[in-house]
């Protein structure tokens, strides 16, 4: 048995081992030290000093340890530094959605005053920008929460009254309630270039000048879902924020007027992003309210035209979805053209196709949003995908839209489910059938028409989730898609030579 002395040295993972074990276990702390004081009372930890054996603030005594480790039957010797522990070291997310983090050990170099110094000089070395980190962190706090944020529920239910749809005659009275006095000017939209060097227009729709003037581009007036949103985010501003004036300006458009190539984290940075995201929220939820939202696209089988008898645009209505519905799963992405994603959702943890710090040379062209640009006309698809996610292959259902924004701007919004887990609710192992479709994939050059059992499986699934897209999506071939081409499963990969099966 290590002694206490070697047992400090050898102890940085300990704590989230204990953790992680527990928590993979299903049992509360409390559950943990009763089960402890069964076996040894005398050195069993207390809920309170197993919250810091857990947190790296205590080390227990060899003594404890061998009791912790009886409780879940391993060798103390298994708890310490040199011992392989591969997933016991990463976090259990549960439900949660996003991807799998990493262990924050060992928890001395995680401390505040150290990040404090090592983010600026990563972000500096990156080229990544401050507010770009900014939206990282939100993202992952937004996925982390599965979108459910009911505090800005409640306060856009307070100002909206749960009303849908909303006039833009409604939001201007209810701008005028809060205190915004709306002004209007005229600007055209300009080419610009953005950070990864694509041309594309932009323009600024509008703006807040404190105490309390809204001036709005009158380019909003051929487009009122647009309108109801900047005045809804707006509206938002007054409420959450008093306008204090943080959240000033609002463009559209494929590029930045000003790319954000400035490195350094700023505290304002992290202040506007957060609300920015705020604000957003609050918009979706005063124009689509949760409750009468969620009965609407139950009526309407969440179809995307649903939009239409919300009175939103569909990127208001897609995002909405995965904040409303009462299955977790979701993700959304609002891309543009080349590699460009203005708007990210990945609750349920499905890997990017691309990012937008940097230009990716290997992406897969099978993902439904690339397919989306190649179509000649602004229409909808659906497509059904397998993708390995952390080993294993996940069945994906996607709904995808082109459309163009106010500045001209063709981009494609995709609003998507991870189906495993309704698979598995209905007591059907996901992981064999996930597995059975991708090997069918494979052989048939990375696409395959489903068969009749799994077409049979997921037709029930899709009209249990009462999503008519699931369901549409059967009629084509399912599509073997991954995170990089470097990566490819089919055979030939897609970048071993042509591309297979476009």
């Amino acid at each position: 048995m290590t002694n206490a002395k070697s047992l400090l040295r050898q102890s940085h993972f300990l704590g989230t081992k204990i953790r992680n074990l527990r928590k993979r276990n299903n049992l509360t702390m409390d559950d943990l030290s009763t089960r402890c004081i069964r076996i040894n009372a005398e050195y069993a930890p207390s809920v309170s000093y197993l919250s810091m054996i857990e947190t790296g603030k205590r080390v227990p005594s060899p003594e404890m340890l061998a009791v912790i480790a009886e409780v879940f039957q391993k060798a103390p010797d298994w708890f310490l530094d040199g011992i392989d522990a591969g997933d016991d070291l990463t976090p259990a997310k549960g439900s949660r959605g996003g991807i799998s983090g990493m262990a924050l050990e060992p928890g001395f170099l995680f401390a505040p005053d150290i990040l404090q110094i090592a983010i600026p000089e990563l972000l500096s070395q990156t080229g990544t920008g401050g507010r770009q980190f900014a939206q990282l962190l939100i993202r992952a706090h937004q996925e982390h929460h599965q979108n459910h944020f009911p505090e800005l529920e409640r306060a856009a239910e307070e100002i909206g009254q749960k009303r849908m749809p909303l006039s833009a005659d409604d939001l201007l009275q209810i701008a005028k309630k809060v205190g915004l006095q709306v002004r209007w000017f005229t600007e055209v939209p300009t080419e610009l270039l953005d950070e990864l060097g694509v041309r594309s227009k932009n323009v600024q729709t509008s703006y807040f000048l404190p105490p309390g003037t809204l001036h709005l581009n009158r380019i909003l007036e051929q487009h009122p879902t647009r309108l109801k949103y900047e005045l809804a985010v707006h509206i938002g501003h007054a409420v959450l924020h008093n306008k204090d004036g943080v959240k000033s300006s609002m463009r559209v458009g494929g590029a930045h007027e000003v790319s954000d190539s400035n490195a350094n984290l700023a505290p304002q940075d992290i202040l506007h992003a957060w609300r920015d995201f705020e604000s957003s929220f609050f918009a979706g939820a005063l124009l689509c309210p949760k409750l009468p939202f969620r009965q609407l696209l139950d009526r309407h089988g969440y179809e995307i035209s649903s939009h239409q008898a919300a009175g939103v645009s569909a990127s208001v209505a897609m995002r909405r979805m995965t904040a409303v519905s009462p299955y977790q799963h979701w993700h959304y992405f609002d891309a543009y053209t080349p590699g460009k994603l203005k708007a990210v959702y990945r609750g349920n943890g499905i890997p990017l196709p691309w990012g937008n710090m940097r230009q990716v040379e290997d992406p897969c062209q099978h993902w439904a949003v690339f397919r989306m640009f190649e179509a000649a006309t602004q229409q909808h698809s659906a497509q059904l995908s397998l993708l390995e996610v952390q080993g294993q292959p996940r069945i994906y259902c996607c709904e995808s839209t082109k459309v163009m924004d106010l500045a001209g701007n063709p981009h494609v919004l995709c609003a998507g489910i991870d189906l495993n887990p309704a698979i598995n609710a209905q007591g059907i192992d996901a992981d064999s059938l996930a597995l059975e479709l991708k090997q069918l994939c494979v052989k048939g050059g990375g696409k395959v028409a489903v068969p009749a059992p799994i077409r049979s499986t997921l037709t029930t699934i899709s009209n249990i989730l009462n999503i008519n897209w699931v369901a549409r999506s059967l009629d084509k071939p399912a599509q073997l898609i991954c995170s990089r081409g470097n990566s490819c499963p089919r055979e030939p990969g897609c970048y071993a030579g042509q591309c297979q099966g476009r």
